[in-house]
């Protein structure tokens, strides 16, 4: 018999995307896209976070698709080529377990909610359950001299970002940086290469269309969601 483990949220992530489409692949892609994790009772309490602040960033445990594949395509090798599952950081795993590295920002301790801790570079969906938080160690976390696998052999460039008229004027000035980021990272699934089509996908609280030619992404129209 199989020993069953029970794994319940500790935690809630919030972020612009409501969606998975846009979503960049990795987490510290777009060190700029924000997030915040409200903590569930009973770990909603200034004990669980103390001494939190003291670090700068934080390792995430969470919720991701299951599927049961021996590959997966990965979106650097145009996702045409089939890797192993355990070569690749797909967010389709045998077990639906997530792991992300986030940039703590601040923890806050006077909203309704409190604490909470805002984050940035974030991969994760809106809604998203958390099932763990740890510090970021760096003296044994982090590996700067080690190989990347079929990463290391991948000449990528972002795409070209430009706003037509009429989406420049329906965005709100103060998101376009990021907004830029996360779609200089190309959306699309990598197999797709059509001029014509246009692509939709939802950031923050506003629907967002766009075309890619060669290197060119071109933001088309953008409507606010109600």
């Amino acid at each position: 018999m199989k020993n069953k483990i029970d794994m319940n949220p500790i935690a809630y992530f919030h972020s612009p995307f409501r969606t998975k489409f846009g979503i960049p692949r990795q987490a510290g892609v777009v060190e700029e896209l924000p997030g915040s994790i409200v903590l569930c009772k009973p770990w909603r309490s200034r004990d669980a976070v103390r001494g939190l602040e003291g670090f700068d960033y934080l390792w995430l445990l969470w919720r991701c698709h299951q599927r049961d594949a021996l590959t997966a395509r990965p979106p650097r090798l145009g996702g045409n080529r089939q890797m192993g599952v355990f070569a690749t950081r797909s967010p389709f795993r045998p077990n639906p377990i997530g792991l992300s590295s986030v940039r703590l920002v601040s923890i806050d301790h006077d909203c309704a909610d409190a604490p909470v801790i805002h984050v940035s570079g974030a991969d994760l969906m809106d809604g998203t359950e958390i099932f763990d938080i740890k510090p970021y160690i760096p003296y044994t976390d982090a590996h700067p001299d080690a190989r990347a696998g079929f990463t290391d052999a991948v000449d990528w460039q972002p795409l070209r970002v430009v706003y037509g008229d009429e989406a420049l004027h329906s965005l709100p000035q103060e998101l376009l940086p990021i907004l830029t980021r996360v779609l200089q990272q190309d959306p699309r699934p990598h197999y797709h290469d059509d001029p014509t089509r246009t692509y939709g996908m939802q950031y923050d609280h506003y629907d967002i269309h766009f075309t890619v030619s060669d290197d060119t992404l071109t933001v088309t129209s953008c409507t606010q969601l109600r």
